[in-house]
């Protein structure tokens, strides 16, 4: 869920068939496995994530060495904390940043998890903050001095709609050795395209100019490869340059890793209703365990 999405969502809830978007979930997955056998794309699943980015970030972050990781997470369009690409990773024992521009979306975290998100010892800072090219170094730099790191595991973006421009300011002060970035996946490779720098920019959910295509992205970003994208064609994860030795799919070509969209496969089934409970249960422990 965006940082600036018109509609709000206090409540996911599943509207399809859910037995059929996991059978055409699987003919696809038989299609990836065809062209990429090594694609992260065939260990999705979801728990707090849109589709199936959970289970890709949890096959990345094994593959990479244990000295090199950090248990942080950095993640820019956070919504209500109920559906995003870190919640998970939370839940696990990672300290984490947490940035909406939504005032209701924070408000509502913060009703959620109680006093123990204020403590000095939470492994949680959630804020609001209109993110762009200007205030993004800065936001970046306290995060950091937050996690006690400037090499965090995972740095999660979705803005809808200055996203390149402002990953490719933030990844010039901090060096995430993953990266999640949302792609205009109607832009197939090899077209290059970013919707131009407006600092207000806000996508209103209607029309296709928004965002930037896959392939820009593998042009901006420097210093990272492509690992893959989600089944669903809305999420591609990036692995820092020095890492990628350690997971194979970065050998592939763009158009190879490229995910066409599939709007039925976002917001998949992933069990009950989901709410902060849990994530309040483990600040409360983590507050608790150092003596507040």
């Amino acid at each position: 869920m965006g940082l600036f999405k018109r509609r709000t969502k206090a409540r996911i809830k599943w509207r399809g068939d859910t037995i059929a978007v996991e059978e055409a979930i699987s003919r696809e997955l038989e299609t990836v496995r065809a062209a990429t056998p090594d694609n992260p794309t065939l260990h999705g699943f979801k728990v707090f994530s849109q589709c199936d980015e959970d289970g890709i970030l949890a096959h990345l972050l094994a593959l990479l060495p244990e000295d090199s990781r950090t248990n942080t997470c950095l993640e820019i369009g956070c919504g209500f904390g109920l559906e995003n690409n870190t919640h998970h990773l939370l839940l696990q024992g990672f300290r984490g940043v947490w940035v909406d521009a939504d005032a209701q979306h924070i408000e509502s975290i913060h009703a959620a998890l109680g006093a123990s998100l204020d403590h000095p010892a939470s492994p949680l800072r959630v804020t609001q903050c209109f993110v762009d090219r200007d205030n993004i170094k800065p936001l970046v730099a306290d995060s950091c001095a937050f996690l006690g790191t400037e090499e965090v595991d995972v740095f999660s973006l979705d803005i809808d709609g200055n996203d390149l421009w402002v990953a490719e300011r933030a990844l010039e002060c901090f060096r995430p050795a993953l990266v999640i970035v949302e792609y205009n996946a109607k832009l197939r490779p090899p077209l290059s395209r970013s919707v131009r720098y407006e600092p207000r920019r806000v996508w209103d959910g209607r029309g296709d100019y928004q965002g930037a295509s896959l392939s820009a992205f593998v042009e901006h970003l420097d210093g990272y490869r492509l690992a893959c994208c989600g089944i669903s064609g809305v999420n591609a994860f990036f692995v820092r340059r020095d890492l990628a030795e350690y997971v194979p799919s970065t050998g592939y070509s763009t158009e190879l890793l490229y995910r066409p969209m599939r709007h039925p496969f976002c917001g998949r089934p992933g069990g009950h209703e989901p709410t902060l409970g849990w994530l309040r249960d483990v600040l409360d422990e983590r507050v608790a365990a150092a003596g507040g």
